[in-house]
């Protein structure tokens, strides 16, 4: 099928004012499309003409912008980030692709030297011990930084390993190893001192525009924390530079329910960019940490308590707030990564019979494959994470891995796709998840399960939040991309060049200037 909409008679009816119109010439009218027109006023995407040659149908004494050939796409969504996180991690020390503990702990020591030894907290983020000959352990940062407070995330978020220094700053000093996982590391964080919130939102609308710079428009932010309280303070600021739907978690769900929030509620005076997101929720931990909830032993821990992971929330706690959050109109998204957690989700999302989402859904029982689609349930999946956690998955799931990040069988059995990064879990870059979805590797290596590849157009809707068209009505929130997606190589996927964005009719991104609305002319 060719991404192309026929043109009406008329204008969009009732779309807010977002500035001149314009008509963008020679699009290519999506992946593998024709070339067409398109006209956008008021924030929205009033016709698309086919064209044939340099003829432009508009309006006399509007603007047109001639693409040149180059492929209009309807605008790309990260469906699941941590958005502080992400701003804060760009300054972090970087510890991904360390293969040891010792290896992470003399990075840690050039990264402190690089900073001129300030005193306070060094953070790091992104290391992945799954896989180690060593383990983590205080005394190897102790060794190279006894005096300054050292916290540092792992790649998936859900441990934190710290210094003997930071023990002693958030009142743990008698933690025995200082690798401290799931909601202890996430109180840990809280606890360590935070950056001016003023520095943190000038991060935030950093990386909001270079997320515009790879072609999002628009992201779900599922920072923990008060999220809808930090974005009603940036609302008040400069406009975003993508749409933002705000996660609400559940210390701040009554909150959200006495002041009547609904998933969809604007935001602040954000113009609609700003809105309020699902629930957060929890099921279990993650994949790296071996805290995901299985049906099945992790290996070699058989006889220990925790041998198939962390049940997070039970059962019945996880589908009565549900039911009480989904009874005020906000929509939950459950984080389940091992099996057995997603059972538990689905199952609570049967017993609740309400809309929402599942975060990850890493690993599946055939059984629960095509209950996402019986029950209207979005599975929100980070394509990267199947090429980053491979030889983690191969080694803790082994045996398993046919059913792991299973993205084609999920689409084969109805259910709706949308990517997310995980950010700072992998770079805020759709193109990457894009590329991963599509090859199954990101490396030298043979694709891994290459059968559960998913073909280019199927990969670029769950980027798009489902949109695969171009179509009279909708939101121009739109990305212009210099090279066809659909003859694009996975090198060239992964580094896709943008060479415009636009959302809510106005550019946030390329040679038409940013912050201007359409018509208005480059500067």
């Amino acid at each position: 099928m060719t991404d192309f909409a026929q043109t009406p008679s008329g204008p969009a009816a009732g779309s807010p004012s977002r500035g001149e119109a314009v008509t963008l010439a020679r699009a290519r009218l999506g992946a593998g499309g024709p070339l067409a027109a398109v006209r956008v006023a008021d924030g929205r995407i009033t016709h698309v003409t086919p064209q044939q040659g340099d003829l432009t149908p508009t309006v006399v004494g509007e603007r047109v912008l001639d693409l040149d050939g180059r492929v209009l796409l309807p605008g790309l969504w990260d469906a699941h980030v941590h958005l502080a996180e992400w701003a804060a991690a760009r300054r972090r020390a970087d510890l991904s692709g360390t293969a040891s503990a010792r290896e992470v702990a003399e990075r840690v020591r050039a990264h402190s030297r690089a900073t001129d030894g300030a005193r306070t907290v060094l953070f790091g983020y992104g290391f992945r011990d799954g896989l180690w000959g060593d383990a983590p352990h205080k005394r190897l940062l102790d060794a190279v930084l006894p005096d300054r407070p050292v916290a540092l995330l792992s790649a998936d978020l859900h441990a934190v390993w710290l210094n003997s220094a930071c023990l002693t700053l958030t009142g743990r000093g008698d933690h025995p190893t200082g690798l401290v996982r799931e909601r202890e590391a996430h109180d840990i964080l809280a606890a360590l001192p935070e950056a001016p919130p003023e520095a943190v939102d000038a991060w935030v609308a950093e990386a909001c525009r270079a997320a515009a710079a790879r072609g999002v428009t628009g992201v779900i932010d599922f920072q923990f924390g008060d999220t809808v309280a930090a974005w009603e303070r940036r609302s008040a600021q400069l406009p975003s530079a993508v749409r933002v739907s705000a996660a609400v978690y559940p210390d701040h769900l009554d909150a959200a329910i006495q002041r009547g929030l609904r998933t969809g509620s604007e935001i602040g005076g954000s113009g609609g960019l700003i809105r309020v997101g699902p629930l957060k929720l929890f099921t279990d931990g993650s994949l790296n940490t071996r805290t995901a909830l299985c049906h099945d032993p992790y290996p070699g821990m058989a006889d220990t308590a925790d041998s198939h992971g962390l049940e997070e929330t039970s059962p019945d706690e996880l589908a009565r707030i549900m039911r009480r959050a989904a009874a005020h109109g906000i929509e939950p998204a459950v984080h389940a990564i091992g099996d057995r957690a997603n059972t538990v989700a689905l199952d609570a999302f049967e017993a609740v019979r309400c809309r929402g989402r599942i975060e990850h859904a890493q690993l599946l029982s055939p059984e629960d494959l095509p209950r996402f689609a019986e029950l209207g349930v979005t599975a929100g999946v980070q394509p990267r994470h199947a090429t980053d956690d491979r030889d983690v998955a191969d080694r803790h799931w082994a045996g398993r891995t046919a059913r792991a990040f299973a993205y084609a069988d999920l689409l084969a059995a109805g259910a709706r796709l949308e990517f997310g990064s995980d950010a700072p879990v992998s770079p805020l870059d759709p193109w990457l998840g894009i590329a991963s979805a599509v090859s199954r590797t990101d490396d030298d290596r043979p694709a891994w399960h290459p059968e559960q590849r998913l073909p280019v157009r199927d990969a670029l809707a769950a980027a798009a939040r489902g949109r695969r068209l171009v179509r009279v009505g909708d939101r121009a929130d739109l990305v212009v991309v210099d090279v066809d997606p659909l003859t694009a190589d996975p090198a060239t996927l992964r580094t896709m060049p943008v060479h415009a964005t636009m959302t809510a009719g106005g550019w946030t991104h390329g040679p038409y200037g940013t912050g201007e609305r359409p018509g208005a002319g480059p500067r």
